[in-house]
């Protein structure tokens, strides 16, 4: 977005209501927020990442990237955008039901995180037409909400990212439509299975590896796979920021986890081949062989003890 609309022209984000009624407070909060850490960090305006985290004393090297390790004050804001962002998850609990259009699951969403003075960080980023992904039965992610129904047996996948005063949470959650199949049933378990895992592999001195290493080794022995493509990532101040938290792994290997490193971990489970197809839109990911997938994401916090996960 180049260019602010006037407070009574149509909101940028295509929901129909005028800009004061909608994206105008949240903007003007992230801009705040924005310009508090510019001045805090030392950054020009319009700094790119890189160049913010250059400009921090606490940032951790990894190959040619940079690693952000949050302030305690940061992680709180990141703590509040995750919260809403579980929030949001709890009431799309409510939604989710036979004959409900993915759309409508996405405009609610959309309106739940707007109304709450945040803002949601899918839509328009790198032309992505929704506030949420909502991805079905052997959509991996990324699916685009739009006028398919929901039908008993699907299950169903939704991502959400709130940006709340300048921070971002994220979290996606599975559903289960009426009748599912035991099939269906049992490979959603296994995938939050291996987010559990994923996540109890964090701590300090632990590794990126060791987090994919407990994910693999389960779903695998299981018959299961992982997609190797698609990956968690760091998150909090920017949407993707490094580290990449690949869900296969050795152990030890990867960088090294460290008090204050933000990222989420989001292991995509499919009942048949890891391979994956992007579709002609240019963003659903589906398996290769059509068979069934499922994803859990938290976004967590290292502690010097252990793992903060702050999406729960």
């Amino acid at each position: 977005m180049s260019e602010r609309p006037g407070r009574n022209d149509p909101c940028w984000c295509g929901s129909g209501k005028k800009y004061k009624k909608c994206h105008l407070a949240a903007d003007r909060a992230q801009a705040r927020s924005g310009a508090r850490a510019r001045a805090h960090r030392g950054s020009p305006p319009g700094a790119t990442l890189a160049g913010r985290i250059a400009a921090r004393g606490d940032a951790r090297p990894w190959g040619e990237r940079k690693i952000l390790i949050k302030t305690p004050e940061e992680i709180e804001g990141i703590r509040r955008a995750s919260q809403l962002a579980r929030e949001v998850l709890d009431g799309v609990e409510e939604i989710v039901g036979e004959g409900v259009a993915t759309a409508a699951i996405d405009r609610w969403v959309h309106d739940t995180i707007t109304a709450a003075g945040a803002i949601p960080a899918t839509l328009g980023y790198r032309g992505f037409p929704a506030s949420s992904c909502i991805s079905i039965n052997e959509v991996i992610c990324h699916g685009i909400p739009g006028e398919r129904e929901l039908r008993s047996g699907d299950i169903v996948n939704v991502d959400v990212t709130p940006i709340l005063d300048g921070y971002y949470g994220d979290a996606s959650r599975m559903y289960l439509v009426g009748e599912v199949s035991e099939e269906a049933r049992r490979l959603v378990e296994v995938a939050r299975e291996c987010l559990d895992l994923g996540i109890a592999a964090v701590r300090p001195g632990h590794t990126v590896g060791d987090i994919g290493h407990a994910i693999q080794v389960h779903a695998e022995g299981l018959g299961y796979s992982v997609v190797r493509e698609m990956t968690g990532h760091g998150v909090g101040i920017e949407f993707h920021e490094p580290p990449e938290v690949a869900h296969v792994g050795e152990p030890g290997k990867g960088p090294r986890l460290v008090p204050g490193m933000v990222f989420t971990i989001e292991p995509m489970i499919n009942a048949g081949t890891w391979k994956l197809q992007i579709l002609d839109d240019g963003w659903t990911a589906v398996t290769q062989d059509r068979s069934l997938s499922a994803q859990w994401e938290h976004t967590v916090a290292v502690t010097a003890d252990g793992v903060d996960v702050l999406t729960a």
